[in-house]
């Protein structure tokens, strides 16, 4: 780790800190381990995970390819010290840096799938095992990074990781594709972006817009129509004509106590008051498309 060429600025800080920091014996491990599980010692697990911070620089260095800042995978990676130190159980005999190694890449390899695209890539560990891995296995069997795999060498990656074929294929469609901005240019100088391609099943905003006040206007002279009809019409055409579902006629007499009959009487009468009104406001109702039946 001597050379710092992938790392630049206040990252080389960082790491020059982690590199210089003295490695502990196993007995100042486990009296810094048991320090902080049974005394709760912060200046311990300060000690204890200075000492090993240089895990943290060792997987971001592994992980450095996909793209993501230096300093937050070393950060995700500090986490994963810290995680493995609230873990640890001094009394086995295991060295610390053995137990955090593993936390430590844990916390980078979910950090790296999390953000290395804004789609979430690894879902299962099929997936992650995939994302981590594919590259290599191309790279092993002498095929170009750029270009796809043929249905043979995908049976084989298949077979050699233990997952399904169709999870090579999703996975190796994700790595070869990149994210790509709806602003960005279609070509160079060119002002028509992506997003201008994409096609839309909905209406148009102003469509949208003058149907909402199209709307607005018909139910405020609805409302004022409504006030030329009794209690009893009111009630009678809200529940046959301005429901989804209008109720029968028989349903509207019982509760109403008149036959069925009568209340066609009633709903008719309400519908020609309703029409007059309309008249009188907007003209022609059938053209305003406010008049029933």
């Amino acid at each position: 780790m001597s050379r710092l060429n992938w790392a630049t600025g206040d990252d080389r800080r960082l790491i020059r800190f982690a590199m210089r920091a003295p490695m502990l014996d196993r007995a100042e491990e486990s009296e810094l381990a048991i320090a902080w599980q049974q005394e709760r010692d912060e200046h311990a697990l300060k000690k204890l995970t200075e000492a090993h911070l240089r895990l943290a620089v060792a997987a971001a260095s592994r992980y450095r390819h996909y793209g993501l800042q230096t300093a937050d995978l070393i950060q995700e990676g500090s986490v994963g010290l810290m995680e493995a130190a609230f873990r640890f159980e001094p009394e086995r005999d295991v060295r610390f840096s053995t137990y955090a190694s593993w936390w430590v890449r844990a916390a980078v390899q979910d950090y790296v799938l999390r953000n290395w695209s804004i789609v979430r890539t690894g879902t299962t560990s099929a997936h992650k095992a995939l994302f981590f891995n594919l590259k290599r296995l191309k790279a092993r069997m002498g095929v170009d990074p750029d270009r796809p795999l043929s249905f043979t060498a995908r049976n084989q990656i298949a077979d050699e990781m233990g997952v399904r074929l169709c999870d090579v294929e999703a996975m190796e469609g994700r790595l070869t594709g990149v994210d790509r901005s709806l602003n960005a240019p279609v070509a160079d100088e060119s002002a028509q972006e992506w997003q201008d391609l994409l096609i839309s099943d909905g209406p148009a905003p102003e469509q949208v817009c003058m149907e909402h006040h199209d709307g607005d206007r018909k139910a405020q002279l609805l409302a004022e129509a409504m006030t030329h009809l009794t209690e009893r019409e009111s009630f009678i055409i809200r529940e046959r004509q301005l429901k989804d579902e209008g109720v029968t006629l028989a349903v509207l007499g019982n509760q109403l106590g008149i036959s069925k009959e009568r209340v066609r009487q009633l709903e008719v009468q309400a519908l020609g008051k309703l029409k007059d009104a309309l008249v009188q406001t907007v003209g022609d109702p059938v053209s305003a498309g406010l008049a029933h039946g």
